[in-house]
This record gives structure tokens, sequence and C-alpha cells, in this order.
């Protein structure tokens, strides 16, 4: 059958829009090259830039815990020192410091659980220096605002390897300052734990003060470590 120009000119029309709206929903369906190239490489960079973020929080993290560990492991670690020729050794858990002043032989820092923490010195001043046993106790107790009768002072001897060793212990206010004169601050419910070794030397004054808590903890480990250095 012969078909009309109109006809003809229907159909190619009809031909050509069913071509384009193939071609579109082909484009649809698959993503321009260069423009689905370019998402992927954005999406590898974010994933990248997002695992990276991950390593290097988990490296300050073990960073961190490292650094922990080592100040834990120095704070807990025993220090040996020498005081008037008597080799003692911390006692684990007692933080060795530098001596503030040029007369303490050693310093330690003893850390209660709320923090706070009570202070162990050693002095050693050569033989008959420093006055006797009983002057020195008298100085230690006279350190607290309270008298000497109303500090629940306990004094004993005790004898180890034939060497002498006096302990005291007090509780009450203690007047923190600089040992010659100086301002005082009164610091409530301290505790002092003091023992002087009679040694060949010269004796050797170790003295603990502090929160009375801390102080009365650290009484075990002060005897344990004299006991020790006495017996070597």
């Amino acid at each position: 059958k012969q078909k009309t120009a109109y006809e003809i000119g229907v159909r190619l029309v009809g031909s050509e829009m069913c071509i384009r709206d193939s071609y579109s929903m082909k484009s649809a369906q698959t993503p321009n090259s260069s423009k689905y190239t370019r998402m992927r490489e954005s999406t590898s960079t974010s994933q990248l830039e997002r695992t990276n973020k991950i390593f290097m929080k988990n490296t300050l993290i073990r960073l961190v815990c490292l650094v922990a560990v080592a100040l834990a492991t120095v704070g807990v670690r025993a220090e040996n020192f020498s005081a008037g020729g008597i080799s003692f050794e911390g006692p684990k858990g007692w933080l060795s410091q530098k001596p503030s002043t040029s007369m303490r032989k050693a310093q330690f820092a003893v850390k209660g659980k709320d923090g706070k923490t009570a202070e162990v010195v050693f002095f050693h001043f050569g033989p008959g220096a420093a006055g006797g046993v009983k002057a020195n106790i008298e100085r230690w107790l006279g350190q607290f605002k309270e008298p000497a009768d109303k500090l629940k002072a306990k004094i004993s001897d005790k004898t180890i390897d034939g060497t002498k060793v006096t302990y005291v212990t007090a509780e009450g206010t203690f007047m923190k300052g600089p040992p010659f004169g100086g301002n005082k601050v009164p610091v409530p419910d301290s505790g002092l734990l003091g023992a002087i070794v009679d040694g060949k030397q010269g004796a050797v004054f170790i003295k603990a003060t502090g929160p009375k808590v801390i102080v009365k903890s650290a009484e075990k480990a002060l005897r344990a470590m004299v006991a020790k250095a006495l017996k070597e």
C-alpha cells in the first residue's frame, strides 16, 4: 500500500522520538565515564582519609597508654641510695624526688588514694652533729601547733643487728613552712613518722610528714626498709 508523505513523516518523527527516549534511558542507567571516575576517586580519597584518621587516633591512644605505663613504672620502682654509710632501698610505690635542699640526702613522695601526698626525707649531718635523739624528737614535736602531750605521740626503741633505732609517731596540726623562721601554714589532720638510726658515721634521721592517713599507711614500709638496710 502506498503511504502518503504525511504518514511517512509522522512515522519518521515517531522513530526519532523512540531513539531519543531509548538513548536518554540508557544514559540515565550508565553514568558518564569521566563523572563516574571522579566520583570513584573522590570516594576512594574519603575512605583513605577516614582510614588515616582512625590509624592516627589508635596510634595516639597506644602512645598515651605507653607513657602512662612508663610514668607508673617510674613511680613504683625501687630507689637505692646511701645516707651515713647505710645503703637504703626506697620502698616500691614511693616516688623518688630531687632533694629540695642540700641538707637532704634523699626525698620521696608517698601518694594516697585521694591523690594527696606525704613527704619522706632523709638527713645525715655527721658524727655528733644535729644534737641527740631526745633533742631532735622534741624539735619534731615542736613543729605542731598543739603541745606535745596533745599529739598522741609514741616513742619506741628497737635494736637491729646491733644498731639502735628510735621511732616516733604523732598526730595534730602541723605548721608547714621553712624550718628556720618564715611564715608557717597550719595543716590539720597531719601525721609524723620519724626514725633515728644510730649509725657508725652518725645518726640518720628519717622523717615522714603529711596527711595522717597516708603517713600511717607508710609506717610498715618504712620500718621494713630500715630493717633491711641494717641487716645487709
